[in-house]
């Protein structure tokens, strides 16, 4: 099948990684922290996949995953995290992971994520780009449309968006790991809105439509990172203003700066 390099300082948890993915066909190598892992993945030829830490002692994941794409930039890379929100999507991305696995993961999960891994193109990730301007504002500090969270792939038109009663709905076409497509809608209600207006203390919010469509985006990629699956019936209601939503607000308004 694909040849695998898992890059973790959990013994239990490579152990368990090799297993799986040995056990769906795979052949696979481990590694126990950075400066090993990158002996080993060399230039990448070797590797169709790797399965990288973030929280390493010594060299974290995110250094290691600039280091690789240096090496190789078509290399395909999981960054596994245990953090309990999206937020270190932002750096990774821009340093090019291909996808985001939460710990702890079932083998489900973990299979699913290396299965959407695999049918992604090599090297196809959004690349870094600098901050835009204002007057071509893109919403937030992420690359909208090109989101893979636990093996989910994340499409949408930002001008797409529907406003009905105070209302605004998203859809989202949302790619699962083992190839069906489903629709996911994100409803984002005027109360919303108006808690994060009133946390960015703005009247409007830089982008207008735009801004909303990314931050329904943002909530979405955050509901499958915490639940590795869509929600129910495939719709999605933004209700609360909580603390993932308002740092992605506060990284966004910087990025405009």
């Amino acid at each position: 099948m694909a040849r695998i390099l898992v890059i973790d300082d959990e013994s239990n948890l490579r152990m368990m990684v090799r297993l799986a993915l040995e056990q769906a066909g795979h052949q696979v190598e481990t590694a126990e922290d950075g400066p090993t892992g990158l002996e080993a993945f060399g230039s990448g030829s070797d590797y169709d996949l790797v399965l990288l830490d973030q929280r390493m002692p010594g060299m974290e994941g995110l250094d290691v995953l600039r280091q690789m794409r240096q090496r190789n930039a078509g290399a395909r890379i999981v960054m596994i995290t245990a953090f309990g929100t999206i937020d270190l999507a932002v750096d990774a991305m821009k340093a090019g992971a291909t996808d985001f696995l939460r710990k702890p993961f079932t083998t489900e999960t973990l299979r699913g994520a290396v299965l959407g891994a695999l049918s992604t193109a090599p090297g196809a990730v959004p690349p870094p780009s600098p901050p835009p301007a204002r007057e071509r504002y893109e919403p937030g500090p992420m690359a909208y449309g090109l989101t893979t969270v636990n093996g989910f792939h994340i499409e949408s038109d930002p001008e797409a968006g529907v406003e009905e009663g105070g209302e605004i709905r998203h859809t989202f076409t949302v790619r699962h790991p083992g190839g069906q497509v489903e629709e996911c809608i994100v409803l984002l209600p005027a109360r919303a809105r108006s808690d994060v207006t009133a946390f960015a203390r703005r009247e409007s919010m830089p982008g207008a439509e735009r801004f909303w469509h990314a931050m329904c985006e943002h909530v979405l990629s955050n509901y499958i990172y915490q639940n590795a699956g869509l929600p129910p019936e495939g719709l999605l209601r933004v209700d609360e203003v909580d603390r993932g939503v308002r740092n992605w607000v506060r990284a966004s308004l910087r990025a405009t700066r």
